[in-house]
């Protein structure tokens, strides 16, 4: 009985100034939000009056990248459903000094997560690697000649609507089996946006959560493995999702608050991991690294 090791990977994420090879396991991006209102970590970084506590960021960006966290993805506007828009200034205000902190402090790889083409310019030129675009090159059509413009990495994700309408799209949306093939057409466009500005580093994302049903959520984490076909490094958010917490309450109680989605987003790590995914984002990561270890000595017979 011969036991073969899972089948590695030839990807790489290639910034202007740094190189991550996915091609020995899944990598983790870990996720640090100077927001106020994100779904889980919102407020936690700020001070009186709205500032950030640039100590305390620093500190943790650092603690994740001890961790085992190869990316730090930084987030200045909420993405959760609901969420109101907020300008590229304040947006800029909230995350670019912690981008230049961390790079004096560390070589780890920095994303900002933003749609913004001023945003990204900004983050860019304070040392971050990836942008981390949750419409695909959809929202603003001047983001794909920023990232050219700095030779950044990209994560292009599917969404159907903006955060704003995000509740309204899960609530009237009943969910279809064709999610797989509408999110892997998305992302194909995506991609070829990219490529028509000769961008080549491009990393995709389902979307889980954004604009999607339960169900949805669910037939696209068991089924990570098409988007395969699309050549690319898939990357995998299901990080305390509702989706997750609806799944693990009781009938008829309310859904389970995102403190309460650890095992649950563990569980679904771990699928995705199964799946093929290159790169775990999550809030928790130690508890995703030491996963992505066990999975790496796992043996397939």
């Amino acid at each position: 009985m011969q036991n073969n090791q899972k089948k590695k990977t030839n990807f790489q994420i290639n910034s202007a100034d740094r190189v991550l090879d996915l091609g020995e396991g899944a990598a983790i991006m870990g996720i640090l939000n100077t927001t106020p209102d994100s779904f889980y970590d919102g407020g936690v970084l700020l001070e009186k009056k709205g500032c950030i506590d640039l100590d305390r960021a620093l500190d943790l960006a650092l603690a994740m990248a001890r961790d085992g966290a190869a990316i730090i993805d930084i987030g200045g506007e909420s993405s959760r459903p609901g969420a109101d828009k907020i300008s590229a200034s304040e947006e800029i205000r909230r995350t670019v000094p912690l981008i230049a902190l961390l790079r004096k402090h560390s070589d780890v790889m920095i994303s900002i997560d933003t749609f913004k083409a001023e945003v990204a310019e900004q983050a860019l030129k304070a040392g971050a690697d990836i942008v981390n675009d949750i419409s695909g090159f959809t929202f603003d059509a001047a983001l794909p000649l920023i990232c050219k413009k700095f030779k950044a990495a990209v994560v292009l994700m599917h969404t159907p609507v903006t955060p704003k309408f995000m509740q309204w799209s899960m609530r009237t949306h009943p969910g279809t089996d064709d999610i797989l093939t509408t999110v892997s057409n998305f992302l194909a466009h995506s991609i070829a946006l990219a490529q028509q500005h000769s961008i080549e580093n491009i990393i995709i994302d389902p979307g889980f959560g954004f604009g999607k049903s339960v169900a949805e959520n669910f037939r696209l984490l068991g089924h990570l493995s098409s988007l395969k076909k699309l050549k690319r490094p898939i990357l995998a958010g299901v990080s305390r999702k509702s989706f997750l917490g609806k799944a693990i309450t009781a009938g008829g109680e309310e859904i389970l608050p995102p403190a309460e989605r650890f095992a649950a987003t563990i569980a679904a790590q771990a699928v995705a991991l199964m799946q093929g995914t290159s790169i775990l984002r999550v809030h928790d990561v130690l508890a995703a690294a030491q996963s992505v270890r066990v999975m790496e000595n796992v043996q397939f017979i």
